[in-house]
């Protein structure tokens, strides 16, 4: 791991191509204040979300994002992609994607972007009506979960391309 960065964004057919098959890929919710993580199985086919980092800096967020992924081979990112409702990025996708890219540059691993709208919304409402988790443990739990649903998406989406 260092901090040369690559340009590590690939198309989703480069992708499927490309990285490591049997390798864990890492989805992303990247925020201001956090960045949730998740991760697959090797086969790529489940998403199951681990922490959400509470952010400090970026060498504080790398060291806690190392030390969740320790042991695991990893082949890329997914990052989740906040577009606007008319699918354009505004000023927080514009963040995320300079954030993701350096995550991946860190890591010297290609990052995907899948489009993130609703995430959140939605694991909330799976935390509500499923789980009747409490406000606080959503708050702790939400953004890894979101992770979790952003990869999980992008799983089905290879998962369909592929077949």
């Amino acid at each position: 791991m260092n901090n040369s960065k690559p340009n590590p964004e690939f198309s989703l057919e480069d992708f499927i191509n490309s990285v490591a098959k049997a390798t864990t890929l890492v989805g992303l919710d990247i925020g201001k204040k956090t960045i949730g993580v998740a991760v697959s199985d090797t086969l790529w086919l489940t998403a199951t979300p681990l922490k959400t980092i509470f952010r400090k800096s970026f060498n504080y967020d790398m060291n806690e994002l190392a030390n969740l992924l320790k042991g695991r081979e990893i082949g890329a990112f997914i990052a989740g992609l906040p577009l606007q409702m008319n699918a354009e990025e505004g000023q927080q996708a514009r963040y995320t994607r300079e954030q993701a890219l350096e995550i991946a540059g860190f890591y010297q691993k290609p990052v995907f972007f899948q489009d993130e709208r609703f995430s959140s919304a939605c694991t909330e409402r799976i935390m509500i009506e499923a789980y009747d988790m409490s406000r606080k443990k959503r708050k702790e739990k939400l953004d890894a979960g979101a992770a979790a649903t952003i990869l999980q998406t992008f799983l089905d989406k290879i998962r369909y391309q592929s077949s």
